[in-house]
């Protein structure tokens, strides 16, 4: 639901990355290119970025 602060795998703090990962994507650029100029090389941090769906908005409508 939210973005790991650090990777499971390796450990490498990622969490700082989000955001500018999502705008950068919104903006339209290529993930691929995106990941590269932001440092993460390793698998197991790109599948984070790649996978992660947010489902803040929605679970928390059940919260109010």
């Amino acid at each position: 639901m939210i973005i790991p602060v650090r990777c499971q795998t390796c450990g490498k703090p990622i969490g700082q990355f989000w955001e500018k990962f999502q705008a950068r994507i919104k903006k339209g650029e290529n993930p691929k290119k995106v990941l590269d100029s932001l440092g993460l090389e390793r698998y197991c941090c790109r599948s984070v970025f790649l996978t992660h769906i947010d489902l803040t908005r929605k679970v928390g409508v059940f919260g109010r």
